[in-house]
Order: structure tokens, then C-alpha cells, then sequence
């Protein structure tokens, strides 16, 4: 696959994904908030666009020693709802990139809508080559966002690039399964964008051979079964926002799409 293909594919998926800007501000409306005053406490209740919510992203903070001193590099950061958390929780100073623009449009104008754009910046960028300043950030986390990102030693050398030296990686994400065949995968690829699918081992084999010493590696599948079916009833509550945008046609493949995914694990 070629990188304009992986890019084509990337941008289609989260533009025309059902949790957008448009969908948590519309939310937002609906449980009579006044987005004209909105704060950042109201607002991370409803942009956490990644499995486990805050629960998940306090975990990484913490593996990843997040705190008012130290800048967080957000790698496929989406709406920003983590970065903003670390910025307004923690007190960090949070850097957000994302291969899509509408995301990353999005991300900046969630933030200035709290007033926390003096903390947190956004950029779109390539996290194969972000072109970010060398030794610039104390931690970096990902939130099953490597499985979007072919050639995991080129993602793997650029994170560390940029990571100070003894700094902490954090990271959550999509595992290839044992029994998954190439139609599975190839699937996965093309209607989830999951570019590149690694396993367990492979991620330990991957950071090893980096010179990476591993503080914590932990097997969440079992756990992630429950939130995955909580994860398409959540999108199948969100069929008519989501027709009303893109059309009937397009929410019923997506829940082919996602029940297919979400039956390989749960």
C-alpha cells in the first residue's frame, strides 16, 4: 500500500466518523449547556473519543509520569480531549498531531473554546515525520493510534527522536489476534484503516531492539471485550446524527464495519 493510499484512507475514515466536533458540541446543546461559556471540567466529559475515556488516559498520565512540568507529545491526538485533560488536570504543556485536518481543525477550535490555547497546541503532521524539534518532549502517549501507522520501527525511531532522553512512552493499542487470517486483516485494513496490526511480543521484540527498557507491558484484550460492545451501542445510538450527515448507506456499512471488528474481540 502506498502512503497516499494509507493517507486516503486515514482522512475518509475520521471524516466521516461518527464522533466529530459537530457531534460532542451538538451533545453538549442537548444536555443544555451554553457553549458560549463552556469550561473544560464540562467539556472532557464528552471529547474523550478513544476506548476507557478519562479512567484510560489518567492511566497513561500516570505510567507516563505526566505533570505541570513536563511536555506531553499527543501522537494522533484526534479532537484533543486527552491533550486538554493533561493541560487542564495536570498542568502540563501538551503538543497534539494528527494526519487528519478536520481532527486537528476541530482540536483547536474545542480548545479555544475552554481558553486552554496558551497550553495546548495542535499541528497536522506525519507521526512517521512529524518534523517537531529533536529532545523536546519529557513524555508521549498514544491511544490506539499505532495501529493506524504503517512501519512500526520508522514510528518507533521518530517517537524517540523527539523524545527527551529518559523520557517515557505510554501507549494503548489494537492487537493482531492469533487466529486472524489474511481476508481478516486485509479487511480490518481497508474499512478500519488498522495499516498495520501488531502483537504483544512483537511490540516487547520492537522496543528491545531499541534500546527501550519496558517499565510495564499489560494484556488489556479481556478487558477491552466489554468496552468494545459499549463502544458500538454507543455509535448505533448516534444512527440518526450520524444519516443525518452522511446518509443511511454509510451508517449501515460502519456497523458492518464495527460489529465485524468488535466480534473478533469481545
Amino acid at each position: 500500500m502506498t502512503q497516499n493510499t494509507h493517507l486516503e484512507l486515514v482522512t475518509e475514515f475520521y471524516d466521516t466518523h461518527p464522533i466529530s466536533e459537530r457531534q460532542v458540541l451538538d451533545k453538549l446543546v442537548q444536555d443544555g449547556f451554553d457553549l458560549s461559556s463552556l469550561d473544560q471540567g464540562i467539556l472532557q466529559d464528552y471529547d474523550q473519543d478513544h476506548f476507557g475515556g478519562l479512567a484510560a488516559t489518567d492511566t497513561l498520565a500516570h505510567l507516563a509520569n505526566v505533570g505541570g512540568s513536563t511536555h506531553v507529545l499527543d501522537v494522533c491526538c484526534g479532537l484533543g480531549g486527552p491533550a486538554r485533560y493533561f493541560a487542564h488536570h495536570y498542568g502540563s504543556r501538551v503538543t497534539g498531531i494528527d494526519l487528519n485536518q478536520s481532527r486537528v481543525d476541530g482540536a483547536i477550535r474545542l480548545t479555544e473554546m475552554v481558553g486552554l490555547e496558551g497550553k495546548v497546541s495542535f499541528y497536522h503532521a506525519n507521526a512517521l515525520s512529524s518534523a517537531l524539534p529533536s529532545a523536546e518532549f519529557d513524555s508521549l502517549i498514544a491511544q490506539e493510534a499505532f495501529c493506524h501507522i504503517p512501519n512500526k520501527p520508522e514510528l518507533l525511531t521518530e517517537c524517540l527522536r523527539v523524545l527527551k532522553p529518559g523520557g517515557l512512552i505510554a501507549f494503548t493499542d489494537i492487537l493482531e489476534g492469533a487466529s486472524m487470517t489474511t481476508p481478516v486483516t486485509e479487511r480490518l485494513r481497508q474499512e478500519m484503516t488498522f495499516t498495520e496490526l501488531n502483537t504483544l511480543d512483537g511490540y516487547r521484540e520492537l522496543l528491545e531492539a531499541s534500546n527501550c527498557r519496558i517499565e510495564e507491558i499489560e494484556d488489556l484484550s479481556e478487558e477491552w471485550a466489554g468496552i468494545l460492545v459499549n463502544r458500538l451501542a454507543m455509535y448505533r445510538g448516534l444512527k440518526d446524527q450520524t444519516i443525518a450527515r452522511f446518509g443511511s448507506s454509510h451508517f449501515e456499512k460502519w456497523d458492518r464495519t464495527y460489529s465485524f471488528f468488535v466480534g473478533l474481540y469481545a
